[in-house]
């Protein structure tokens, strides 16, 4: 019965080959593949070829991650599953941000495009999609609120209060203003996952599910299986993340395109798995597992990801700009206040989505004729 199991999991497991023989490729012959990227079909292909890698481990760490929610129970498959991905995210950023000339706006931009796609477009389209299919949907207002609570004041202090600070010129902080932010975003981080995971984990959950641990029952070989499996689509991430810095690079660098291109680039490169589950919960009529996700990838982006940039900046002397300017600095604020509004009530319709959505073509729009 057990070596049955073997090929089904070699067959479920594919993909990991193949981000491995990317690994391999590139350590092998990563020289000549990257030397020819003046040619903009060669530069397509291998840009379409490493994102695609990257992006498909990305999505099987959802899968493993999603699997551990049901053995685990909530809030801990979401904990899971955000900082499965926040881990790809500060390894996508930090990749790009030590390769070549030095880009001080790029986690910047990258911090405020995973708001943007993550609180605008996977919001919107869950909503969308949820309320489509399910006319009104419901979630639970107290977790919301908890998530918000924190999300919009380390969101004001780490990408706007840069702009008005007067210790350094432009929209920069100073070194121990850094620190303050660092210390302050991981605090109220901690301070969220005590009250996720112990006082409070019925503020995470609808009435109808359960609270109590599917892992303690029986599970604990798939819970390591999976767990193992997670950490092996992980590790090709960590070398594919520095061989896609060359074509992003030249395409900023040498092409001159805007340089929050390569932000919206990692943005979506993180975003896209969480999106997919929390789509897939919505149009599912599992709302609140869709809040979690969604919330709960921003909270990590910004309690997160930010210290770890911030203490890569230092380790490596590369400074960075964080202050959000002209029309990036309206929209961020501008989507906390629609996100105010739109869990404000505990439940949720397809105007509110459609609202969403709006925004986030909004910011597209913006990118480019801003």
């Amino acid at each position: 019965m057990k070596s049955s199991r073997v090929p089904a999991l070699l067959r479920a497991e594919w993909f990991l080959a193949i981000s491995v023989a990317t690994s391999l490729a590139f350590l092998c012959f990563g020289q000549r593949l990257l030397s020819g990227l003046d040619c903009m079909s060669w530069l397509a292909l291998v840009f379409v070829w490493l994102f695609a890698a990257i992006l498909g481990s990305a999505l099987s760490v959802v899968r493993h991650a999603e699997r551990l929610g049901e053995l685990l129970g909530e809030p801990y498959g979401t904990l899971v599953l955000t900082l499965s991905i926040t881990a790809i995210e500060v390894i996508s950023i930090t990749a790009i941000m030590l390769h070549g000339a030095n880009n001080p706006t790029l986690a910047r931009d990258t911090l405020f495009a995973v708001t943007m796609i993550v609180l605008n477009g996977m919001v919107g389209l869950s909503l969308l999609t949820g309320g489509w299919r399910h006319r009104e949907q419901h979630y639970n207002l107290q977790g919301a609120n908890a998530y918000l609570g924190v999300v919009i004041p380390l969101g004001i202090l780490a990408l706007v209060m840069p702009d008005f600070t007067t210790t350094t010129p432009g929209p920069t902080l100073s070194p121990s203003q850094e620190t303050f932010i660092a210390v302050i975003s991981m605090g109220l981080y901690i301070a969220f996952l005590v009250l996720q995971t112990r006082r409070h984990r019925a503020y995470f959950a609808t009435e109808d599910e359960e609270e109590t641990s599917l892992g303690l029952h029986g599970g604990a070989a798939r819970t390591v299986l999976h767990a193992v499996l997670l950490l092996a689509y992980m590790v090709p991430v960590v070398y594919l993340a520095e061989q896609l810095a060359h074509p992003v690079d030249y395409v900023v660098e040498t092409l001159q395109e805007p340089a929050a291109l390569a932000g919206l680039c990692m943005a979506v490169l993180v975003a896209t798995p969480e999106a997919i589950g929390a789509v897939r919960a919505a149009h599912g009529n599992h709302l609140q597992r869709s809040v979690n996700i969604f919330l709960g990838s921003v909270l990590s982006t910004i309690g997160l990801t930010i210290p770890a940039i911030l203490l890569i900046s230092h380790l490596t002397a590369h400074p960075i700009v964080l202050g959000l300017q002209h029309t990036d600095l309206v929209l961020f604020l501008l989507t906390f206040t629609l996100c105010l509004v739109t869990f404000s009530s505990g439940h949720t319709n397809v105007l509110q989505g459609a609202v969403h959505l709006m925004l986030f073509v909004a910011y597209l729009f913006f990118m480019f004729q801003g």
